[in-house]
């Protein structure tokens, strides 16, 4: 029985060693033509094992002055605004504009029928001179010792009360013109010459848009740093990519209560008139300027559980992982308040591939950050 099994466990043994060499040349055969098909695959890794250098994109910290602002919305409103009304009743006997004209202070824009005035006006000033006749001739008869001094002072009494007749039938026939109490544009006219106006009716609007006013509100939290004389930008959709420069004028005491905000108002040159008011406006009030603040693209920043952020900085084509404090974010940059200094090279693409030492090569020389200063 021994002796049957002999040849049996003999060819087993050589079948198994047959199959043995048969998996090696084949899998030797599949390696060869792995690497002739990704030449690539063995320069990944080094004659001593270790992982070639990463290719990777970087730039420099940089420092840089930037302003602490806060954003905003708010409304253009004129300097100066008014809606002239006549302040009697009367019908228009001439208007003196054009729809949409500049005018000047004291220009006359409207004026009512003022016959009856004139006529008034008229009369006082005749019964000025017959009352300045009268107390001339009183004076001589006083003098000359035929008057009392009672007469000599009712002669003076109705010489000024026709003076002041005189004056009242001026302010009357004054007030049938009416005038721009400033250099203004005047808007568009809803009434025509012969239209009978009450006193109080609304005539004309007046707009004085040479400087223009930027009423906005910010939360109570900012009220500590807002003051007088603060630079806000201005911008608006009817003038796309242009910006203005405002300067606060007022901040008002009072904090609205339902909104828990307060509201700032700032002036703005406007010698073209480009801006006009009622304008939609988007503001931005520079809190203060700070000189020295370091800056990374936000591309840099690599987020980690627990709100940490980190970067990959560059040390002798070597990678360190560094936490980082971050700040203020504008045009794609952003603050680094701890964790890098000023010349420092982080990783901006291909941090993915990263990890704590690992070796990498630059695709171009580091550059530094891009960001005007605000």
């Amino acid at each position: 029985m021994s002796s049957r099994r002999t040849p049996v466990l003999a060819l087993s043994l050589a079948g198994l060693a047959v199959v043995a060499a048969l998996a090696w040349y084949v899998n030797r055969e599949q390696s060869e033509g792995l690497k002739a098909d990704r030449p690539g695959l063995a320069a990944t890794v080094t004659a001593t094992g270790a992982a070639a250098p990463v290719r990777v994109e970087a730039q420099t910290v940089r420092a840089l002055a930037l302003a602490d602002d806060v954003a905003a919305v708010g409304s253009l409103v004129s300097n100066e605004s008014v809606v002239l009304r006549p302040e009697v009743s009367g019908r228009i006997a001439a208007i003196r504009f054009r729809d949409g004209q500049a005018v000047e202070r004291g220009e006359v824009l409207v004026e009512l029928d003022a016959a009856v005035q004139r006529a008034e006006l008229q009369q006082a000033r005749a019964n000025l001179t017959l009352a300045e006749s009268n107390f001339g001739r009183t004076q001589d008869l006083f003098a000359r010792k035929f008057v009392s001094q009672s007469s000599l002072d009712t002669a003076r009494a109705q010489l000024e009360v026709a003076r002041a007749g005189v004056a009242l039938a001026q302010a009357r026939l004054e007030r049938m013109q009416i005038r721009a109490p400033f250099d203004a544009v005047v808007g568009i006219r809803s009434v025509s010459p012969g239209d009978f106006v009450k006193d109080g009716d609304a005539l004309i609007n007046l707009e004085d848009i040479a400087t223009l006013k930027v009423d906005f509100r910010l939360p109570e939290q900012y009220l500590d740093r807002v003051r007088r004389g603060q630079v806000v930008e201005v911008s608006s959709d009817v003038l796309p990519g242009e910006r203005f420069n405002a300067v606060v004028d007022a901040v008002d005491p009072l904090v609205d209560a339902q909104g828990r905000a307060v509201r700032l108002r700032a002036n703005l040159d406007n010698p073209d008139g480009r801006l006009r008011p009622g304008v939609f406006a988007r503001v931005r009030l520079i809190l203060a300027e700070r000189s020295g603040v370091l800056v990374v693209p936000e591309a840099a920043l690599v987020p980690a559980p627990g709100n940490v952020q980190y970067v990959y900085q560059v040390v002798d084509d070597t990678v360190r992982r560094v936490d980082v404090r971050t700040g203020v974010r504008r045009n794609a940059v952003v603050e680094i308040t701890e964790g890098l200094s000023a010349g420092a090279v982080v990783v901006t693409a291909g941090q993915l591939k990263l990890r704590d030492g690992a070796q990498v090569t630059l695709a171009d020389a580091p550059s530094g950050v891009a960001l005007a200063a605000d």
